[in-house]
């Protein structure tokens, strides 16, 4: 059933899904349209609301940057890749294939959401290097994983109402991760689509007649090796001396921090994963060139984020975020405002396609209309972050990292993404509304 489902839906996106900056061109225009339509705001506001938002988010676009690029910097580190290869050697068929990438994927999304995305890239192109199966397929299971990022230990929303000093501390104070990450509704919902999410992308598997392959010779990678140094110069940027040094302390630190009783923060997930990159790469030089490959596949968040903050600027001096979130909860009573808190999120994430930007939009909605209804503070904060996580699977904003590793394009698997949409959606839903 899944697989002849998913047939028409990638022959759907294929035909009519454009490039990510397309869409973020046609969803600008759509956004200053409503503004002027449904706000009654006049053209010169709207501009001006998008110029003053456009450069808004340089802060926030750099952190995320780099959570995508200390991941992709680890995901790349010898260590890992002969893990990844002696994994892909495990498959034996392309349905284990299938189910192995949808696995590896999910959980490096659950630890950190850019590392998620690199690693799963990487691992699918070394399954296709070992395996005969469907590409097409392959990458989006990979990309699957990247479901469950916003319920994990890099998840913006959780991270950000835990840290000390957030914007909203006034209003609902700390919220440690032990109320949102590591409660037991999101775990179990984190556990579900980790044994969903693979049956799934099992089932959709095309007959060998139909699949998409890929020539293993296209996919291999130019050598990492070192060459022999030759002047000071070199030396240092091949000897492991000055990356040990720097990892000891950087481990150091992290130590000093979580034995003080620091929590996690984005900042703190960057600094681990740029720490473990340092001591794993072993030299500088290596290090670097990591780094190169990695901002290559941050060329669309780089263009594309101020396009985003300028829609989030409309969006919210118009009021329309807020007049969108308060339509929907305006619907919800105790039993039903995490369901439609978590429908408000999915729709303003195509618009505000990041955890932090779109948080600073609808936390001052949301927040005080869990209060007047009696919900957890920390449940409503999560159903805005699974918003944001489940309909990343049709918005193409954060599959640029990996389409850029893989070689695609975003209509060539955000067919069957659209299937993890549904399913995702369903259980996401019984998890916040019943446990």
């Amino acid at each position: 059933m899944l697989r002849v489902l998913s047939r028409p839906l990638t022959g759907l996106v294929e035909k009519y899904l454009p490039d990510p900056f397309v869409l973020v061109v046609v969803l600008t225009l759509i956004t200053m349209g409503s503004a002027i339509v449904f706000q009654g705001t006049g053209p010169t506001e709207v501009l001006r609301m998008w110029g003053d938002g456009f450069w808004s988010l340089l802060s926030f676009s750099m952190q995320m940057l780099f959570v995508l690029v200390s991941g992709f910097m680890m995901a790349s580190t010898p260590p890992v890749k002969r893990l990844l290869s002696w994994l892909a050697g495990r498959a034996s068929s392309p349905g284990g294939a299938i189910v192995m990438v949808s696995l590896v994927s999910l959980a490096a999304s659950w630890l950190n959401w850019g590392f998620g995305l690199v690693v799963g890239a990487l691992f699918a192109k070394e399954m296709a290097r070992q395996i005969r199966v469907d590409y097409r397929l392959l990458i989006a299971s990979a990309y699957s994983g990247f479901l469950i990022w916003h319920g994990g230990i890099s998840g913006s929303i959780p991270l950000s109402v835990a840290t000390e000093g957030h914007p909203f501390v006034d209003q609902i104070g700390i919220i440690p991760t032990s109320e949102t990450i590591f409660s037991f509704y999101n775990l179990a919902i984190v556990a579900a689509l980790v044994v969903v999410i693979p049956l799934v992308n099992r089932a959709m598997m095309p007959p060998e007649e139909r699949m998409v392959t890929v020539d293993p010779d296209l996919l291999r990678e130019e050598s990492d090796e070192d060459p022999g140094e030759t002047t000071p110069a070199d030396w240092l940027e091949t000897s492991p001396i000055l990356s040990w040094l720097v990892g000891i302390a950087g481990a150091a630190f992290l130590v000093i921090h979580f034995a003080g009783g620091g929590g996690l923060s984005l900042d703190i997930v960057n600094f681990t994963f740029l720490t473990l990159a340092i001591l794993l790469h072993g030299t500088p030089r290596r290090l670097l060139r990591s780094l190169d490959e990695g901002i290559k596949g941050g060329a669309g968040i780089v263009i594309q984020f101020p396009f985003y903050a300028g829609i989030m600027g409309i969006m919210t001096a118009s009021g329309l975020a807020a007049s969108m979130s308060e339509g929907l909860v305006s619907l919800a009573n105790e039993f039903t405002f995490p369901f439609w808190t978590f429908l408000s999120a999915g729709i303003v994430n195509f618009f505000v396609p990041s955890g932090g930007g779109q948080w600073a939009v609808q936390a001052p909605i949301i927040m005080p209309a869990a209060d007047s209804i009696g919900i957890d503070q920390a449940r409503a904060a999560m159903a805005v972050a699974w918003g944001d996580a489940w309909t990343n699977m049709i918005q193409p904003f954060w599959a640029l990292p990996l389409l850029g590793i893989a070689g695609l394009r975003a209509r060539d698997m955000m067919g069957f993404c659209v299937v993890h949409l549904l399913i995702g959606g369903v259980i996401i839903t019984l998890g916040l509304t019943l446990l």
